[in-house]
């Protein structure tokens, strides 16, 4: 059989919310490579799909850190995109396992610009977990002619600021150690009451705000915290 790469979603966190496609290949990869956020530590997608991996899969965890500096965080994806390419030069069926979706603000696209569009790469999409938070919190992300905007709270705040004045819905990631700056944002904007945030959504440590405006500036947030904005949504 000729190897194979497959970029694989885990979805927001549930083990039951992955797809039938991505369990099936889970199931019959050579190895899979997962990410880790620090040296040694545990993978959070890894915990997701372990109970699809067959039986002979080998694991490898590779660190990618989470610093300032561009050197370093370049010298691991270029050395994680050859180790995968090496992999199916040998024949191999290889899975990388993402959080989430793999195209939507995830380490997978890094390696993507490297590897390229090969023809022995697949990529399987997943549920994002901002969709995931819509369902949990039964609030639509859009209605009819309403602009969706997905933003990146690491943004510049007068970018963020127009997203919010120009768009009916918006995503709002990255709120970690930003949510004092993004809630008087929101309160700026007169959004506040069309805001909710979630944190681990469909993980057991989920919890959900839906009044922004109680909640302090220095309430402590867990690193998976999302916020949604709908304009028009009213609750019967």
């Amino acid at each position: 059989m000729s190897g194979k790469l497959y970029a694989l979603s885990s979805g927001p966190g549930a083990a039951d919310l992955i797809t039938v496609r991505a369990a099936r290949i889970l199931g019959q990869l050579d190895v899979l490579y997962a990410p880790a956020g620090r040296k040694g530590g545990d993978s959070l997608a890894l915990s997701i799909v372990r109970e699809y991996l067959g039986a002979h899969t080998e694991v490898r965890c590779c660190h990618f850190p989470m610093s300032a500096d561009s050197a370093e965080k370049e010298a691991v994806w270029n050395d994680v995109a050859a180790a995968l390419a090496q992999e199916v030069a040998a024949g191999r069926q290889v899975g990388f396992i993402t959080l989430g979706d793999a195209m939507l603000f995830s380490t997978w696209v890094f390696l993507l610009q490297r590897i390229g569009c090969p023809e022995w790469l697949e990529i399987v999409p997943g549920v994002t977990s901002f969709a995931a938070i819509a369902a949990r919190a039964k609030t639509p992300l859009a209605m009819e002619q309403q602009s969706l905007a997905v933003i990146s709270c690491t943004a510049p705040e007068a970018d963020i600021a127009a997203a919010l004045r120009q768009h009916d819905s918006l995503v709002l990631m990255k709120v970690y150690g930003r949510f004092a700056r993004i809630k008087a944002l929101l309160a700026q904007a007169g959004l506040l009451d069309a805001a909710l945030m979630m944190s681990e959504a469909t993980l057991p440590g989920e919890q959900c705000w839906r009044r922004l405006r109680e909640v302090s500036d220095d309430q402590p947030l867990p690193y998976f915290s999302t916020i949604l904005v709908n304009k028009q949504w009213e609750e019967a």
